[in-house]
């Protein structure tokens, strides 16, 4: 009892119109594992379900199927080949082994299938194509021991993986429940799932021991699948018939500590470069300085709080110049801010006493030097030209134009409109 290889020409020849019925594989999509053989009514299209496989009855195997005969639910024969095959009672089991070689054959005898005289025959398809896309995600993060961070991590993990029959003898007689017709991979999925995901933890922290940067899983989808074969391969084989082909991990995430305590270190490698460093605290002074005078309190206040904190920066400076860095470079640095806190500071707070300094030397605040008895040179009036350039002179810079006539001031201070200042008599220059 078995199956014979039909004759290839007899399925454009006369022959083929003696065939009652033919038999195929039922409905069988991406994630079909498991389907009966379904009646093709002659002269139709569409598909019937049978209960027995009768004596000369056609099965068309298509690439990617592994075709059984059944009786019993034990299997009499088998074909990894695809073609054209007759179900022969009066043969012995054929057997066609295709791309398992010599390996199906081990499985058989050592499941034992087969039996006696036919009673009730079935056909069944294992699909030997590789089912993608199962999807998967841990419940609950995963450790992960970084030792560039030095710490104990937790991930989640998110993707999908692929699984490919190997050995569908063993396949069909542990996984495949019984007494069932047709069989999606997510109906048995389940357990395989537990599985793959205790593996899948397995497989993170030998990454984790072989000394990969966490930021690095993401990337090492290939590894990754390795570990996994590694971990996983040899059981669900030997087990079940199937293996792990691939593995694509979709994201990566952190927990919330993780998460701060990777920011946590990424900032403070960045601030142990003494440049670096000095950087961050000089950008963080220009900003404590424009703050002062804007202080509630009064910018002189502000300017305290600077100086102080100029203070503690050149503190800091000093810890840094003991890192390695340019000492003289950077104390120079902290007296330019403390020098320009102290001028600003200054110059806010005598801003309306319009200090002058006479050509003999002398600071002063009055209209008149009270060294020489000078008076204070007239401020620059600025004015704007017809061409749009700004000047303080008497002729434009840019085009040579004389300034407007209108008002003018005079060396005494004095703002006139006529030919002679009306404060001291002096003549319009």
């Amino acid at each position: 009892m078995g199956i014979i290889k039909a004759f290839t020409g007899a399925i454009n020849s006369t022959l083929a119109d003696s065939w009652k019925e033919v038999i195929e594989a039922g409905d069988m999509g991406d994630q079909t594992v498991f389907t009966t053989g379904v009646m093709i009514r002659k002269g139709q299209n569409t598909k019937g379900t049978i209960d027995t496989v009768s004596n000369g009855s056609i099965v068309h195997v298509y690439d990617n199927q592994f075709m059984m005969l059944v009786d019993g639910g034990k299997v009499v024969d088998y074909t990894a080949e695809p073609g054209y095959y007759k179900v022969d009672n009066s043969s012995l089991p054929s057997l066609f082994n295709g791309q398992f070689g010599d390996s199906l054959k081990d499985a058989w005898g050592r499941i034992g299938f087969g039996g006696g005289t036919p009673t009730k025959q079935k056909v069944f398809f294992i699909n030997l194509q590789e089912i993608k896309g199962i999807k998967f995600g841990t419940a609950n993060p995963v450790n992960y021991f970084d030792t560039f961070y030095n710490a104990e991590l937790f991930i989640r993990a998110h993707g999908t993986y692929s699984v490919k029959v190997v050995n569908p003898l063993q396949f069909y007689a542990e996984a495949i429940p019984k007494n069932k017709n047709h069989v999606e991979i997510t109906e048995i999925n389940e357990q395989y799932l537990s599985e793959f995901l205790e593996a899948l933890q397995s497989a993170i922290n030998q990454m984790s021991a072989d000394g990969t940067r966490i930021s690095y899983v993401t990337s090492k989808a290939t590894e990754l699948g390795r570990y996994m074969a590694n971990v996983l391969d040899e059981e669900w084989n030997q087990m079940r018939g199937m293996e792990i082909q691939a593995v694509g991990i979709r994201s990566i995430s952190y927990d919330e500590k993780s998460q701060e305590l990777i920011n946590t270190r990424n900032e403070g490698a960045m601030l142990s470069d003494p440049g670096v460093a000095q950087g961050y605290m000089v950008k963080n002074m220009s900003e404590g300085i424009k703050a002062a005078g804007s202080n509630s309190a009064g910018a002189m206040t502000g300017f305290m709080g600077v100086g102080m904190g100029v203070g503690a920066m050149g503190n800091m400076m000093g810890s840094l110049n003991q890192m390695g860095q340019n000492v003289q470079a950077q104390t120079a640095q902290a007296q330019q801010a403390t020098s320009a806190g102290a001028v600003v500071g200054a110059g806010m707070a005598t801003a309306a006493a319009n200090t002058w300094k006479c050509e003999c030397g002398k600071d002063n605040t009055g209209r008149f030097c009270s060294e020489c008895g000078k008076p204070a040179p007239a401020p620059a009036k600025e004015w704007t030209c017809v061409c749009g350039k700004v000047n303080t002179g008497k002729f434009c810079s840019e085009c040579g134009k004389p300034a407007p006539a209108g008002e003018w001031t005079c060396e005494c201070g004095a703002v006139n409109t006529g030919k002679f200042c009306s404060e001291c008599g002096k003549a319009r220059p």
